[in-house]
Order: C-alpha cells, then sequence, then structure tokens
C-alpha cells in the first residue's frame, strides 16, 4: 500500500492575516463596544487563535488603534481619490460629500468604531481620530483656498472647514440611525445648506485679493 505524505497546510501571509484580525475586530468592536468586546470572540471570527492576536498587536487597546488607523486611512484614501484637483470647486465638494456618506453606508461597523467608541476611549484612540480630522481640515481648507486663488488656507477657509467636518460627522451619525436615508440624499442635504455660505466666501475672498 502507498504511503500518503501529509499535506502541510498552506501558511497564509502575515499582511493577509492581519487584514483578517482587523476585519474581525471592527465587527466585534462596532457590535459589542471596546470595553465587552472580547478579544477571544475577535480570534473565532478571525479562525486564529488568542494568542495569535497578542502576537500581531501586543494588546486589546492596541488592537483597537490599528482598527482605527486602518479605516481613518481608507476612508481619506476613497476621498482624495474621488476628488479631481482639475474639477470645478462645486463638483470637488460634492464628490467629496457623496464619497464620505457613501464609505459611512457601506461600512458602518468601520464610522462606528472611528466616531462612537473612539471618541470615548480616549488615549491613542481619541489620537488616532483626531489626526484624521486634522487631515479631512486640511483637505477642505486647501480646496477653499485654491479656489478663492490663495496659495495657502487663510483662517477663514480653516474654520470653513472644520465646520464642515463637525457637520459632516454629526450627519453620518444621524444617517446611521434614520431608517432608510441614503447616502446621496444626506449628501445632497448638506450641499445646499453649506454651498452658498462657501462660494460667498470664496468670493469675498477673491474681491479682497482684487484690490490689493
Amino acid at each position: 500500500m502507498a504511503r500518503v505524505t501529509p499535506v502541510k497546510p498552506k501558511r497564509v501571509p502575515r499582511a493577509i492575516r492581519e487584514q483578517q484580525m482587523l476585519d474581525a475586530s471592527v465587527e466585534v468592536f462596532a457590535r459589542r463596544g471596546y470595553h465587552p468586546a472580547g478579544v477571544e470572540e475577535i480570534a473565532e471570527i478571525a479562525g486564529i487563535s488568542k494568542p495569535m492576536v497578542y502576537l500581531y498587536f501586543g494588546s486589546k487597546e492596541e488592537l483597537f488603534v490599528a482598527c482605527i488607523r486602518r479605516e481613518a486611512n481608507r476612508l481619506m484614501e476613497m476621498i482624495t481619490q474621488l476628488v479631481d484637483p482639475q474639477d470645478p470647486p462645486k463638483e470637488q465638494l460634492w464628490s467629496a460629500l457623496r464619497g464620505f456618506f457613501s464609505f459611512v453606508s457601506d461600512h458602518s461597523g468601520a464610522w462606528i468604531v472611528l466616531y462612537r467608541q473612539a471618541r470615548t476611549q480616549g488615549g491613542p484612540s481619541a489620537r488616532e481620530v483626531d489626526e484624521m480630522r486634522r487631515r479631512t481640515v486640511e483637505l477642505i481648507a486647501a480646496m477653499l483656498s485654491q479656489a478663492a486663488g490663495m496659495r495657502k488656507p487663510g483662517e477663514q477657509a480653516v474654520t470653513a472647514a472644520h465646520a464642515l467636518v463637525g457637520s459632516c460627522e454629526s450627519l453620518a451619525d444621524w444617517m446611521l440611525d434614520t431608517p432608510g436615508t441614503s447616502a446621496e440624499t444626506t449628501a445632497k442635504r448638506l450641499m445646499h445648506f453649506a454651498w452658498p455660505g462657501l462660494e460667498e466666501l470664496m468670493e469675498a475672498t477673491r474681491a479682497k485679493r482684487a484690490k490689493r
């Protein structure tokens, strides 16, 4: 009788394994919250052992921070890919808003971890969210300044960017809690509300520069 050589299971590359752990972590953190979430459940969903989670990420807090960092980067990458700097300012803003609310709608668990869980947790996780917010504000302020013919964002552009980012965060939370409200509808409502004021701000800035 021929001898059968056991086939060793294929080893999953570290990068893929990490993403599997992060996917499972986002699901559990979003559903249970940070403190009730258990590493055992995360490991079970990811199809690995509990010690492997600690081997890759060190602690539950580091795993949580890694989730926030990944989802924040995904959100920023999606927005920057959708916004064409060559488009008129109105089209740029519309692309950014539609992309943002679509991300929240399609990845509600990621938004819950980013916005609801991280805000209350504090520490490194809150700092990651603050960094995401800073990058978003810089992106919008730069867009407004460019449209107004300015090389660097002025105080008014930064103030407007902060207001717009705050509105996006608040409306995203509201959208998820309001059945039947789509990302497209939410983006349109904010666009109709915000654009007239932003357009007036840019026109005033251009007029002020023209007088110099």
